[in-house]
């Protein structure tokens, strides 16, 4: 680390606020905030260990790589657990189930982006967890196919900021299921100062939209790939001041996802890494250099993830949308 001279001739990085520590810590990879910082001295691994670190976790790149639901619920939950209630942005995909999404609603109550799409919830997990989640103003709950009407209108009712909702499916998560209106009314009742609306692929038809748009006013965005019942053209023309995305797919979203965007490798060791265990010492022993943290003998060369992206942002002004898959 250097000594600290009158000269000043070394930084004492260890003598930095823990919080601005935490902002050059946020902008490393997961693993070596977890596995690397920790080991160069007291005072960092206390800021990994507190809450500095884990204003917003964003782990997606991370669940892209291993597809162990316990790793996913040990992680999720060390992580919040570590932001001490100060979280505000959570993302990741593929919540195994209800337990864990409750655990994020009793600890990130502060949260004001929630990103879990493909997470296995229920709506009745929904109905109790949304009135801690107040606070929320922008929601992904892509592909989430074990919630519907309920899940939304709870989510309505208790996030009253809600700006921007990402509700994306696949073409698989529809495929056959009846029309979907009740979710679009959810929407229209429950959520009126949204800015901002992704519906991609939904089940639903023109007239469901238009009660959208005729209660949420402020709406300036409206993705609609894939909704092939919808008229576009005649939406436009009633709103001309609303931007359209769709429902003409320019992409080869359709096609190529069943090879291309799978979450789970078949190959359960890439980039498996043991989580370190909370240690009650101010220092986190995390093993001898001959552990096996992580492994890097494999690659991710033949491993190509997919999928609505461009998470929100309190700071966009023109509410853009991400690109096409």
């Amino acid at each position: 680390m250097g000594e600290c001279g009158g000269g000043g001739e070394y930084r004492c990085w260890e003598e930095l606020l823990p919080d601005a520590l935490g902002l050059v810590f946020r902008n490393l990879p997961l693993r070596e905030v977890l596995t690397v910082v920790p080991r160069v001295c007291k005072s960092w691994s206390r800021v990994v260990a507190g809450p500095y670190c884990w204003q917003e976790i964003d782990i997606e790149e991370w669940r892209q790589q291993q597809g162990k639901p316990e790793q996913l619920v040990r992680m999720v939950e060390m992580l919040v657990a570590r932001s001490c209630g100060s979280c505000r942005r959570i993302s990741v995909s593929g919540l195994p189930g209800d337990p864990l999404f409750s655990f994020i609603g009793d600890h990130a109550r502060a949260l004001r982006t929630l990103e879990i799409p493909r997470s296995e919830i229920s709506d009745a997990a929904v109905e109790s967890v949304a009135p801690r989640l107040p606070n929320v103003t922008f929601l992904d709950i892509s592909s989430c196919t074990k919630i519907g009407a309920r899940a939304l209108e709870a989510f309505g009712k208790n996030c009253k900021s809600l700006v921007g909702l990402r509700r994306v499916m696949h073409p698989t998560d529809v495929a056959g299921k009846a029309c979907q209106r009740e979710e679009a009314r959810a929407i229209a009742c429950t959520m009126p100062r949204l800015r901002h609306l992704e519906m991609g692929y939904m089940v639903i038809a023109t007239d469901a939209v238009l009660d959208i748009l005729a209660r949420c006013r402020d709406l300036r965005f409206l993705d609609l790939r894939g909704c092939w019942a919808v008229d576009d053209k005649f939406l436009q023309e009633r709103h001309p001041g609303l931007r359209v995305l769709g429902p003409g797919v320019d992409d080869c979203f359709e096609n190529s996802y069943l090879e291309e965007c799978s979450d789970y490798s078949d190959d359960s060791s890439i980039y498996s890494w043991e989580l370190m265990e909370d240690d009650d010492d101010d220092y986190y022993a995390v093993g001898s250099d001959d552990e096996a943290i992580w492994d890097d003998g494999q690659g991710l060369e033949n491993l190509e993830v997919r999928f609505y992206g461009g998470g929100f942002s309190e700071s966009y002004a023109g509410f853009d949308w991400p690109p096409s898959p």
